[in-house]
Parts: C-alpha cells; structure tokens; sequence
C-alpha cells in the first residue's frame, strides 16, 4: 500500500506535542537562566546561510551531509548544521574588534542529513554559547565549568566531561610526513579506538617509530589526570608538549572550581569538525549512547570571514538530552 506522505514527516524529523515539549521548553528556560548567570547575551543566527559559510575550507559538516538549495539569483543556500560557524560569520560582521571578548548564547534547530543519522534525528535542537575573544586558558575552564553547571542544572548528578587536545594529534600529524588522505585515515582509526587499525595502516610508511607509536598509543590515552603524564612521553616534538602543557593549566584552573571531579582526559577524541584547533571535549551520561554536549577551541575560524580572533564554545543536545533526564527518571517539568 502506498504511504501517504501527507500525514507523515519525512525520515529523521517528527512532531513534540503534550507533556514532551512542556518538558523540553521548561529544560530549555532552566539552562537560559544558567547563560544569563554567566553573562552571556542572545544571539540569532539565520536558519539558511550560503553554503561557504559551511564549506570545505571552513573545516565543518561535509558538503554531502548538508541540506542544500537554491535563491532565486543562482546562489547555494543551506540549512545551518552546526551554529559555530554561523556565530563566528556575525560576529566578524557585526561586532567590532575592540569590544572583545564577547560572550555569546544562542538556540535553535540544525540540520545534518547523514547516514550516520539513520536511528538519530537530522534535525536536533541545540543550545550553546560561544566566548569570542579570549584565547587563555581560563577562558577553555570557563566554557568547560558552564558546562558542568548546565548539566548539573538539567538534574544531572552522573555524567562526565572527556577532554582531548586537537592539537596533539595535529602537531604529530605535521611530522608524520604523511598525505591528508592518510592522516584522515589515521584520525578516523584513532576516534574509534582501532590501534590495530593504525598500528596496521602505518606498517611499513616510513613515519619515524616515535612517530608511529604516539599515534598507536592515542587511542589508549583515556582515563584521570595519570594519562597527562603518559601523553607527555610520547609528545615527540614542541607542539604536543604544548598542547599537554595547556590542559595542564585548564585542570589547574577546573581544581579551583570545585568541578574537577566531571573531568576525564581523552587523546583519542578527535572531532570530524577541522576547524578546532586546542582542547576538545564531549559530555556523556547515562541513558544515551551519544554525547548530550560537545565543544572545543577554534581561534583560526573567524579568519575566514575576514577576522581574526580566538574563540572557544560548547553546545548541548538538547533532544538527547532529555532523552538520558527521562530514562533516569529525572523530572524537569514542573
């Protein structure tokens, strides 16, 4: 029999009504309040933004993942996949210079149209900030301490923040000598956790062995403030010294806090996301298989909307949020 497409939403979207979005509207306003405690102001960003926006040379979602279309004078148009890129367009466009560092938060609905996607919705809500113009440390604690506070407001009390360092990889990777498509590869087996993948792949490429064995051990380099210490010996040249130096001083920044007890580190996390460049993280808890928020450092992604300053943010999933507050029976509708 014929489906009736007139009475059906199209695969990966669907209808809230009832309880569901009281639920989610009163989550929402309840995280609002923790952005206006931490001084950060709205912004809206347009649903539809040209394609470049989200192109290859921004480092974002890939061009076969996005929902594209067409104005009426010829230009691509896209549904926006991912808020990042579109705060960072207005505020290169908007916000002067001088008036750094701003701190923005911002809510809306993206749109991913990928296989991965299958048992997931390609259109999720999302709430987030990102702080433009700070490119400390303590600017990385903040994000990740805001975070742990949104969480904490939502009714969590189990969850944890895991964080990686870009920038490690991406300093071994300059010494590897290898070819984009072969670190691509790399970077795919490491995020899965494969060091027989990349133990296998690098066999016989001619990257020098400390090399080849700091790529074999990223994938294992997950646990407490111990793996620090582990990834420091296999930082084989300036860059991954420095990139463990800087989570070094954003643990000592989270020990000040009182949150240090949510952090985990993880070199394994890899975002398909180029455009970050530092510190990494993703949140998890119980009753969802996939993170509730993720976020990181980007300081070269305003450059290509014409300016340059550092930036760092995080954004929450919300639909997969309330998912993992529902199945551990956390009620946040009253």
């Amino acid at each position: 029999m014929k489906k009736n497409l007139m009475i059906h939403t199209p695969e990966g979207f669907r209808d809230l009504y009832g309880k569901e979005v009281k639920r989610k509207r009163t989550l929402m306003r309840n995280l609002h309040r923790v952005f206006d405690e931490y001084g950060y102001e709205d912004i809206e960003t347009p649903t539809v933004e040209f394609f470049d926006v989200f192109g290859k040379d921004v480092g974002t979602t890939p061009s076969s993942e996005l929902y594209k279309f067409f104005d009426r004078d010829g230009h691509t148009l896209v549904l926006r996949p991912d808020f990042t890129p579109s705060v960072a367009r207005a505020v290169a466009m908007h916000f002067p210079a001088d008036g750094m560092p701003y701190r923005l938060s911002y809510e809306g609905s993206t749109f991913v149209n990928s296989q991965e996607y299958q048992l997931n919705l390609k259109e999720q809500t999302q709430m987030g900030v990102e702080l433009i113009g700070d490119g400390s440390a303590a600017a990385d604690a903040e994000i990740l301490c805001l975070t742990c506070d949104l969480l904490k407001e939502a009714g969590l009390t189990e969850f944890q923040v895991s964080v990686g360092e870009n920038d490690y990889f991406k300093a071994l990777a300059q010494d590897s000598g290898l070819d984009d498509e072969l670190i691509e590869d790399i970077r795919q087996l490491i995020s899965n956790k494969n060091f027989f993948g990349v133990s296998e792949l690098l066999e016989g490429s001619g990257v020098p062995d400390a090399i080849r064995d700091a790529f074999v051990r990223m994938p294992q380099l997950f646990g407490g403030p111990e793996v620090l210490t582990e990834a420091e010996r296999f930082a084989v040249n300036a860059g991954a010294r420095a990139a463990v130096g800087r989570l070094r001083e954003i643990e000592e920044a989270m020990h000040r806090s009182g949150n240090i007890r949510y952090l985990s580190y993880d070199f394994g996390l890899l975002s398909k996301y180029h455009y970050y460049t530092g510190m990494i993280f993703s949140a998890f808890t119980y009753g969802t298989g996939e993170p509730v928020a993720k976020g990181g450092r980007y300081d070269n992604l305003l450059m290509h909307f014409g300016a340059d300053a550092p930036a760092v943010g995080v954004g929450l999933y919300i639909d997969q949020l309330g998912n993992a507050l529902m199945r551990q029976g956390i009620r946040n509708d009253d």
